[in-house]
Parts: structure tokens; sequence; C-alpha cells
């Protein structure tokens, strides 16, 4: 599987919205922005910086991408129609593998944050959904568009899904998780998930 061919949605999902116009804010970009400031709050702090400091950082990273992201959904739209036939527990158990990897396939990078600036272009409001979209302003000055689809529970808004350049962070991962348990299982696909991990 590939793992590693989406790095800059998740950097620009957890780090780069730092730094934003919020002229276009809504609801769901109100939810979304004092999350990721806290984000570049964290990667900033000199008492969080360095090789030593790795542990705390990393879990200051976990806790608040913990309350933006909707894991439990990212994992289901990610798993498609194998969802349905999961048992409880294997959803659960579904749903840390599939945390823990986005967090091991983006971690260092998240850790690379190097001042480039993200600019809100709009938000789109149907329902319960959201699109937050937003331009990456890279280093070289070229614009790469990105889409936050976000989904509503009560009054609270969080992520479950990352689209660059017209490409879906979980679609991405829906198409490799369907083609293994095609090829092999569902059991196979978590071995091999698992495996990522040792």
């Amino acid at each position: 599987m590939t793992f590693h061919r989406f790095a800059r949605p998740l950097i620009a999902a957890l780090v780069l919205l730092g730094l934003v116009n919020a002229a276009a804010a809504g609801p769901a970009t109100d939810q979304l922005k004092p999350a990721i400031d806290r984000v570049t709050a964290t990667l900033d702090n000199p008492a969080l910086k360095g090789d030593s400091k790795a542990t705390q950082r990393r879990q200051a990273l976990r806790t608040i991408t913990d309350s933006v992201f909707d894991w439990n959904e990212m994992a289901k739209r990610s798993l498609g129609r194998h969802w349905a036939a999961r048992t409880p527990s294997e959803r659960q158990e579904f749903v840390g593998l599939f945390r823990d990897l986005i967090e091991r396939a983006y971690i260092s990078k998240i850790e690379r944050y190097g001042g480039e600036k993200i600019v809100y272009s709009g938000e789109a409001v149907d329902g319960d959904t959201a699109t937050v979209r937003t331009r990456l302003m890279t280093k070289a000055e070229q614009e790469v568009p990105m889409d936050y689809r976000m989904l509503r529970e009560g009054n609270v808004w969080r992520v479950y899904d990352v689209v660059i350049e017209n490409i879906s962070l979980v679609g991405n991962y829906r198409t490799q998780f369907d083609g293994i348990i095609k090829t092999s299982s569902y059991e196979e696909l978590v071995k091999r998930i698992k495996t990522r991990a040792s």
C-alpha cells in the first residue's frame, strides 16, 4: 500500500491553517480555526522543540487533532462498503488502527512546519455537512486548492475528509483498502496496517 502519497493534505489539515485570512469565516470555519491555531502554537512552543520533546509534542498534537477530526467517520468512509460487515469490536479496532496509520504517516511531516500560509476562500454549508475551501500558499508562491469536508453533530463541526487538488484523502484510502480486501481479505488489510506499526 502507498501510505505516503498524500502528505500535503494532512500537513495542511493539521498544521498550516495557523496563518489565515478569516474574512470568509462561517460556522464550520469558526470551529476549525481555533484548534489549528493551537497546533501552530504547539509547533512554535520552544519548550516542545527538539527530539527530546518528541513524545510530549506528539501527544499534544494528538490531543488537538482528536478534537478536530472525526476519526470514526473517516475510518468508516475509508473502509466504504466493507464497514457494514464489521462487528462492533472490529469497527472499534479499525478506527484506532486508521487513526494510528494517519498519525504514523504524517506526524514527521507535520513537524516540518515552515511558515506556509493558508487562505480561506469560502465555506458552503448544506444541512449537517460543510466544505471549507482554502488555498495553500507555498513558499514558491504557488496556490494549491484544498477543501476540508466537515460533519456537524449537534453544535460541533469536525473534519471527515481533506481534498487536495480534487483528490480525496478518504477516497484514496478507500481505493487501497477495497483492493486489498477484494484480492485477499479484511483480516489481511488489518494485518498490513498493524505491520506498519511494528
